[in-house]
């Protein structure tokens, strides 16, 4: 069963957390996130799901960045979230999908327990010009039946940056612990 609006807002603070949140962004059954400023590409050509792959960071200007098509853009939502006894899922919103720009290619769908800012993989099928802070997706959630064991990977739970894929460190499980490793793909900031 979805949760309504209402009940969205019901859970906040209980088995819902979405920080910043504003009261404008709730929708009938969904609510709205927003676009963080900046992005990040992969530099490969061929990318390879056995090794960590080099990327580059973004900055949406004020003016808006301009995407091409045949790229994978990786962005985030400006909000954190953090979902508990529900499962949580995105979903693009239908007037950015009708300027034919996918916001996530596959990974929609969350865990029970996921806490953090959702990394968007984003693609467009013409040029399109992005702005930072447009509402860019809605997120919804799912009542779970039985018991529940929470989402607790290390590769992408508590993010706070843009997730590439650490696919590679369930393939080559020597990566894991590496903390060079997660400093460089954001889970910790140096400094933080």
């Amino acid at each position: 069963m979805l949760l309504s609006g209402h009940e969205i807002r019901e859970q906040l603070g209980k088995n819902i957390v979405i920080d910043p949140f504003d009261e404008a962004n709730v929708n009938p059954n969904s609510y709205n996130l927003r676009l963080h400023d900046e992005l990040m590409v992969y530099e490969e050509v061929l990318l390879d799901m056995r090794r960590a792959n080099r990327v580059r960071r973004l900055s949406i200007p004020e003016g808006g960045l301009v995407l091409q098509p045949n790229q994978l853009y990786l962005g985030r939502t400006v909000e954190r979230t953090e979902t508990h006894n529900l499962v949580p899922m995105i979903e693009g919103r239908s007037s950015v999908g009708r300027l034919g720009l996918f916001v996530h290619v596959t990974a929609g769908f969350g865990d029970v327990g996921f806490c953090g800012y959702w990394t968007l993989e984003m693609f467009a099928i013409q040029p399109i010009r992005i702005h930072a802070g447009v509402p860019i997706c809605q997120i919804f959630y799912h009542e779970i039946r039985g018991d529940i064991t929470e989402y607790a990977s290390r590769k992408y739970q508590n993010n706070r940056d843009i997730q590439p894929s650490l696919l590679f460190t369930e393939l080559n499980p020597e990566h894991q612990d590496d903390p060079q490793l997660r400093l460089s793909f954001g889970h910790e900031r140096p400094g933080s």
